[in-house]
């Protein structure tokens, strides 16, 4: 399918209760989705029961959850302490909207998706300019077939400045022809916005989209230049994501008003190109839903479906046969388990007749349990540990012990950590919230939400568990406890899916004092 920019710009005009919705912040989203129940929009009830079961079996850890029918929320759950009101790191899931503020540019005469990107970027050219890099187009950095010999994402993030660093990577294939996963390709898309407004992505979509939909508290990291990373970095609510899922469903129309092109809707998300693969011994192809082709920042899924989705399972899946979106957001290394359970309980629960009710009690009180353990230990350290050097610049940590919570004091900085569940506070510890993508780093003086949990494991062994609730990520603190010696293990939630993994970050070692 090619896309006609005229004909484009012709088109272009510019159920269930939640435990964890507060009365004020209910009241306060009057732009909320409408709510309805299963029955009432054709779906199976105990279908939706089944995948939640189904999820619950294969240890995938979901953060929430919403289905849409119709326009309207048939089902939502969060599970403490993740809840409506708070952002959740997309990573990927954000490159869908950096397409789509590319596709608001296009619609303002801004740029064509057959612009060179070298024509934007004329003063950060490497010295010797291939044919290859003045064939590449925006249309090569939306269907990440850029050409690149490597993908060039961890070398860009090093450098200062990511456009040039970007620009001087060898493209060996020529630009169009080879897919290839590349997040710096997504970035160059944001840099590409900003050069032609003068505003960040996230600046530009707030009053082309977002204040739209009604949604707002979204933030973007960007680079050291201050443009937005576009191909990661975005953090908003689950409701926001629906709401976008809903926008492409309806091909781009919001309450009767037509908020970007369906044109470029339907060019945005049908294939553009094939990714490289084929059957494989434990799955062929049919049903690899990272083999059924790409569009602009969107995969195409088994079936008519396409979505947006994002490392650890962030998902904004769109069915347009069905009328449906489905939103997850999750810490979850199998992506594609998690899909096949989406089509294997949820999608046949459209088709599903007769209509049993049945109850969905169950999403009202979803919760992550904290590691289990005692309470007590015979050992109560009463003295801080002065610290041997280490790469957090700490001196000295304390451990204060109540019946109530377990206070971990460092340098000024404190988390109270609750014994026989989370407890919510908020922390700028030098220790960060684990990533998979080091780009866009937080300032040094960051604050994070945490939920923290202390537990003992054994009479010397104390752990404490900071689950940081706007990241799908948390961290683990082991505290061993050896007379006056002190011995700190980190490992984070990325390490610990793989069995074998070890955390970089060496341990952090004291004295009583």
């Amino acid at each position: 399918m090619s896309f006609d920019r005229r004909s484009f710009l012709k088109h272009a005009s510019l159920a269930s209760f939640s435990l964890w919705i507060p009365r004020a912040f209910a009241e306060a989203t009057s732009s909320q989705l409408a709510r309805s129940t299963p029955e009432a929009q054709g779906v199976s009830a105990q279908a939706i029961i089944d995948f939640l079961d189904a999820i619950k079996r294969e240890k995938i850890e979901l953060h929430s959850f919403m289905m849409l029918r119709r326009g309207q929320v048939i089902a939502e759950g969060w599970w403490q302490p993740y809840g409506p009101e708070l952002v959740h790191t997309m990573y990927s899931m954000s490159k869908s909207f950096t397409a789509t503020a590319v596709g608001f540019a296009v619609a303002e005469g801004k740029l064509s998706v057959e612009d060179k990107v070298v024509s934007f970027f004329p003063d950060d050219l490497p010295a010797e300019v291939s044919e290859n890099l003045v064939a590449m187009r925006v249309k090569d950095l939306l269907t990440m077939s850029t050409g690149n010999e490597k993908e060039p994402t961890q070398v860009c993030i090093k450098s200062e400045n990511w456009v040039r660093t970007f620009l001087a990577q060898n493209i060996a294939q020529k630009p169009g022809t080879q897919f290839m996963y590349n997040s710096a390709a997504t970035y160059m898309c944001s840099a590409i916005v900003q050069k032609l407004t003068g505003q960040t992505v996230l600046e530009y979509l707030t009053p082309r989209l977002f204040t739209p939909l009604g949604i707002s508290g979204m933030r973007w990291e960007t680079c050291p230049y201050g443009i937005n990373t576009g191909g990661w970095g975005l953090s908003i609510q689950t409701e926001g994501l629906a709401k976008f899922g809903q926008l492409l469903l309806q091909k781009g129309k919001w309450q009767g008003k037509q908020i970007i092109s369906s044109a470029w809707i339907e060019e945005a998300t049908s294939i553009h190109i094939q990714q490289p693969g084929g059957d494989k011994p434990d799955r062929p192809k049919a049903k690899n839903d990272w083999l059924q082709g790409y569009g602009y920042q969107f995969w195409r899924c088994q079936g008519t479906a396409f979505r947006g989705d994002g490392a650890f399972g962030q998902f904004t899946i769109v069915l347009p046969a069905q009328e449906a979106v489905i939103v997850m957001t999750s810490e979850n290394k199998n992506m594609q388990g998690q899909l096949d359970l989406v089509w294997k309980h949820l999608l046949p629960a459209f088709d599903a007749k007769p209509l049993v009710q049945a109850d969905l009690a169950s999403l009202k009180s979803l919760k992550l349990l904290p590691p289990q353990g005692s309470k007590s230990s015979a050992i109560q350290p009463t003295k801080p540990f002065k610290l041997e050097a280490n790469d957090y610049g700490l001196s000295q940590i304390s451990l204060a012990l109540s019946d109530k919570a377990c206070v971990l004091s460092a340098d000024g900085h404190s988390i109270s950590c609750g014994w026989e569940m989370w407890q919510l506070g908020e922390t700028a510890l030098p220790i960060k919230p684990p990533r998979l993508i080091a780009g866009g780093k937080p300032k040094s003086n960051a604050v994070f939400k945490v939920a923290a949990h202390a537990t003992w494991t054994d009479p010397q062994t104390l752990l404490l568990t900071l689950r940081y609730y706007e990241t799908p990520h948390s961290d683990a603190l082991t505290f061993r406890l050896d007379g006056d010696s002190l011995t700190l293990t980190l490992r984070d939630s990325i390490t610990a899916m793989n069995p074998k993994g070890k955390d970089s970050r060496s341990p952090l070692k004291g004295k009583a004092s």
